[in-house]
């Protein structure tokens, strides 16, 4: 374990660096189309969906496109009611990611990371400089994980990691909160999925356990939303509370049906790997999730303008 840890400890640094520089890139090519599109195409809750799903894609970051929303809010060119269905959109959105990092790319890391240091190196247009950085951060991203991947393999035989695995696979409530813990340390529920989608795909870690650890990560990526809504306009509380609400019910579901639900992705995913097994089930809980959630969308918005009235119409009946 003493040879397993630093390659570990290296391999998260590098993939959540790669995560970071990526998401501030693609933020800055994208944020000013971003802006076009999301004040031009949400005029029903199944468009503003579609575009929270198509930005996060683009963005490469969940929260990156729930910030740039509240920013868009407390700034007035975007409702809360618009707000809601890009929430929703940006949870399908982020697990492309997941799938991405299922599909083994870490062998592929050199190419992207060549191209990208030959367009730092060579190019001088700001603009393909910036393309070049974001195939340098995805070269960056695949060799970290292929680096998680070689490091983890040691532990299949640890005695001390399956009884830990065990435990998750029993408890799997104690694995969700392991899940959020880690998202909220590391600030990237990305990077918790993906690196339990490359423990499973090294066979080190469980369907269930991953799945479980999955469902902890999706309530650990609120954080950050509700910090960028401090001292902002009420609308845009409600735009974090709702993300809070909207993630806190939908993991309620799915520790209560928790068994089925494995059993269910194992079913669609037989002839698949552990770690494409967890992407899957990630696509899967948050599409559930969405179309679960579009039928009280109403209600919902009707609800937290009672708990949360705009404060300009509190002055105005005072």
């Amino acid at each position: 374990m003493s040879e397993v840890i630093p390659l570990l400890i290296g391999g998260v640094v590098l993939f959540l660096y790669a995560i970071t520089q990526l998401s501030a890139v693609m933020n800055d090519i994208f944020t000013e189309k971003a802006k076009d599109v999301i004040t031009k195409y949400t005029s029903t809750i199944f468009s503003t969906i579609l575009i929270g799903t198509i930005l996060t894609i683009l963005l490469d970051s969940s929260s990156a496109v729930i910030i740039l929303v509240i920013v868009f809010i407390n700034a007035k060119t975007l409702s809360f009611r618009q707000a809601i269905g890009i929430i929703m959109g940006a949870n399908i959105g982020t697990t492309i990611s997941s799938q991405i990092i299922a599909m083994d790319v870490g062998k592929y890391a050199v190419i992207p990371l060549i191209i990208g240091l030959l367009f730092e190196v060579f190019i001088k247009n700001k603009k393909w400089k910036k393309y070049g950085n974001v195939l340098l951060y995805f070269g960056m991203l695949f060799f970290g994980l292929f680096i998680i991947e070689t490091s983890v393999l040691p532990m299949k035989d640890s005695k001390l990691f399956s009884e830990w695995i065990v435990k998750i696979e029993e408890n799997y409530i104690q694995g969700a909160l392991i899940g959020g813990l880690i998202t909220l340390i590391i600030q990237s529920s990305s990077g918790t999925v993906g690196m339990a989608i490359v423990l499973g795909k090294q066979q080190v870690l469980s369907t269930a356990a991953g799945i479980a650890i999955m469902l902890g990560a999706e309530l650990g990526t609120c954080s950050d939303t509700l910090l960028a809504t401090i001292k902002g306009s009420r609308q845009a509380l409600k735009a974090g509370v709702f993300h809070l609400l909207f993630n806190f019910f939908t993991i309620i579901i799915g520790l209560l049906l928790f068994v089925p639900f494995v059993r269910l992705v194992q079913f669609i995913s037989k002839h698949q790997d552990i770690g494409s097994q967890i992407a899957n089930a990630h696509v899967l809980f948050n599409v559930l999730g969405v179309l679960l959630f579009i039928p009280i969308v109403g209600v919902m918005e009707k609800l937290l303008n009672i708990i949360l009235p705009d404060r300009e119409l509190n002055l105005a009946k005072a």
